[in-house]
């Protein structure tokens, strides 16, 4: 049996990204990549000014500090894609990427970014979100393998292992096929994992 992440602390709130939170959520992810993967920091910054951002679908992980201010500790964001389905194209999202703070990693936090925003998608209506990520980290969130629901990755340079999804409420059957990225993952070639 894996191991459970805990709750994150009491303290540690998930609140939508404001418009002032874009230069935090850099450092954020810019300190939750590491030095050489600027390119992701890069990633949100495209995919927010494009059109895969999708308004209310990006989400903030805080805690209070000891002197009672704010402090951003996480984030994540779902985009835009399409799914190439048998009938037509269907929208979708995509979970990339997800980032915490290397002090606050392994305490919850991310676990709760990713519930916050499965939850979100779902109550907007979403039939499905995909991800390229750790198999051993994101199915305790309901993400399973992609094949074998029917769903082609977007790139072979993407391991079958961490091709995921979950189907949300909005999901039907028939809804099966190639996930197609927003146009920033390739312009960025953050396609794979990274190393």
């Amino acid at each position: 049996m894996g191991s459970v992440t805990p709750p994150p602390s009491p303290s540690v709130v998930v609140r939508p990204e404001v418009p002032d939170d874009a230069a935090t959520v850099r450092d954020v992810v810019l300190r939750a990549f590491g030095p050489g993967e600027e390119v992701v920091a890069d990633l949100v910054d495209t995919l927010r000014a494009s059109s895969a951002h999708v308004p209310g679908l990006s989400f903030v992980a805080t805690a209070r500090r000891p002197d009672g201010t704010e402090e951003v500790v996480g984030h994540v964001m779902l985009t835009h894609s399409w799914l190439d389905a048998p009938d037509r194209l269907v929208e979708v999202l995509v979970l990339s990427p997800l980032g915490v703070v290397p002090e606050r990693q392994r305490t919850g936090v991310g676990g709760a970014l990713v519930r916050h925003a499965l939850d979100a998608a779902d109550a907007a209506g979403w039939p499905l979100v995909f991800l390229e990520g750790d198999p051993g980290y994101y199915p305790r969130h309901g993400f399973v393998a992609g094949g074998g629901l029917g769903f082609v990755a977007p790139s072979d340079r993407i391991p079958a292992h961490a091709f995921q999804v979950v189907p949300l409420s909005g999901h039907a059957p028939w809804m099966r096929g190639r996930l197609v990225y927003a146009d920033a993952f390739w312009a960025l070639d953050c396609v794979g994992l990274r190393p």
